[in-house]
């Protein structure tokens, strides 16, 4: 009963178009003061126990790292990279748009930074090179989605954050179901646009692929100093983040010269806010999270779905339509905030590996990015395109139901997430 009140009053206040972290730091105050005798101290404790976790510092790192990254002309130099490598194919520069969002989002952690970074250069590119505008806004929409799935991930410090899992495990798993992914999406791409005969771009001569490679290789280094370095043991990936945000910063200025020193404090100011943002969600989720384990829901739901006899099959069936469903209306920080201490518990109980559920929900927050109405790519894209938001929606289809299909695999397929840091020695 207390389970139905919690989450009735949340919905109320959503309802009422109310913010996610509001809502959910007013849904903890009004039951704590009406409807239970739990003592203001005890909750005080845990707000500042659940917040002073050291990983939660990464995530202001990743954020200020992708905010130097897209103002600094890194994302330029790896489209022409990725140009000069696979353009020449059906559909190149769509392919092209694939290959820059997976190299983007291997060292951004964000899905819309992503989309804002490679959509910029690269869809009036295709416009101009005689691409239809619904294709290219589907490429970039639903790769740049690729930013939450390929590490480093906020969603995935988040997750951790929430549960307690290894951060350094769950960006190691994230990596092959990403590049998995990569070419799923880069498959329906060259498909749909040799069906439409789209345009090719020349083949590039050896020589211009070295000269583009090699004016990306800075940005490109990135993903070996944070991956090279968690693995290695040389730092934990809080510190890989402080490292790439220095990294970034030092390659935009001073290598690049792509970004003023008169520009850095904007870009500052910008990573804050956003920082700011999340780390108010992440307070509030963590009363939430306070306040449904000490109503013993979490424990209550385990029981319930134990004796009904929901095996993990079902059970991950239900988590992805409950997730898939909750991504129409909600961001991915605050699903994962809300639904992995509820169901997380359940999860380790029918024996499903922590870091393989980290991953699930991962990917089903990456779909979620791409749903209407609140899947924050499609606004993304369509303020970068100036296409309507349903125009945005429909080009997106063909992309969407592949990344569902993709969602089964990793669902009821465990290896394909745990094989890489299972044979690194991080989990057992």
């Amino acid at each position: 009963m207390s389970g139905i009140i919690i989450f009735g009053l949340l919905a109320i206040l959503l309802i009422t178009g109310m913010p996610i972290s509001i809502a959910l730091g007013l849904t903890v105050l009004i039951y704590l003061f009406t409807l239970t005798t739990v003592p203001i101290e005890a909750v005080a404790l845990k707000l500042f126990t659940g917040i002073e976790k050291f990983e939660i510092m990464a995530i202001p790192f990743f954020i200020l790292a992708g905010n130097f990254l897209t103002h600094g002309g890194v994302a330029r130099r790896m489209v022409r990279f990725a140009n000069a490598m696979v353009g020449h194919w059906h559909g190149g520069l769509g392919l092209a748009g694939v290959v820059s969002c997976a190299l983007f989002a291997a060292i951004s952690g964000s899905s819309p930074a992503t989309v804002v970074a490679i959509g910029s250069i690269l869809f009036p590119a295709m416009v101009r090179s005689g691409f239809p505008k619904e294709f290219g806004v589907g490429v970039i929409t639903s790769s740049g989605a690729l930013g939450i799935l390929i590490p480093p991930s906020i969603v995935m410090v988040m997750y951790a954050v929430a549960t307690n899992t290894s951060i350094g495990a769950l960006f190691m798993a994230g990596v092959v179901p990403g590049l998995f992914l990569a070419v799923m999406l880069g498959s329906v791409t060259w498909q749909r646009a040799r069906r439409g005969n789209y345009p090719r771009q020349p083949v590039a001569s050896w020589h211009e692929r070295w000269l583009a490679f090699r004016d990306s290789v800075w940005g490109l280094s990135l993903i070996f100093v944070v991956m090279g370095g968690i693995y290695s043991g040389l730092f934990t990936p809080t510190e890989a983040a402080a490292v790439s945000a220095v990294y970034a910063f030092c390659v935009a200025v001073f290598v690049h010269h792509d970004l003023r020193i008169a520009d850095v404090p904007k870009v500052l100011l910008s990573s804050a806010n956003m920082s700011a943002m999340l780390l108010y969600i992440i307070t509030n989720a963590i009363l939430f999270s306070f306040l449904l384990t000490f109503e013993n829901i979490p424990q209550n739901l385990t029981s319930w779905m134990v004796a009904q006899g929901l095996g993990p099959i079902l059970f991950l069936l239900a988590v992805n339509l409950i997730l898939l469903l909750a991504g129409d209306f909600m961001e991915p920080s605050s699903i994962v905030l809300i639904m992995a201490p509820l169901l997380f518990p359940v999860a380790t109980q029918m024996g499903i590996h922590p870091v393989h559920f980290g991953i699930i929900i991962t990917v089903n927050m990456e779909i979620g990015m791409i749903t209407p109405p609140v899947g924050l790519n499609l606004y993304v894209a369509s303020g970068l395109t100036n296409m309507g938001l349903s125009e945005v929606t429909v080009a997106t289809l063909p992309w969407m139901m592949t990344m569902l299909v993709f969602l089964v695999l990793v669902t009821y397929w465990p290896a394909l997430s745990l094989w890489l840091p299972k044979s690194l020695g991080m989990i057992l």
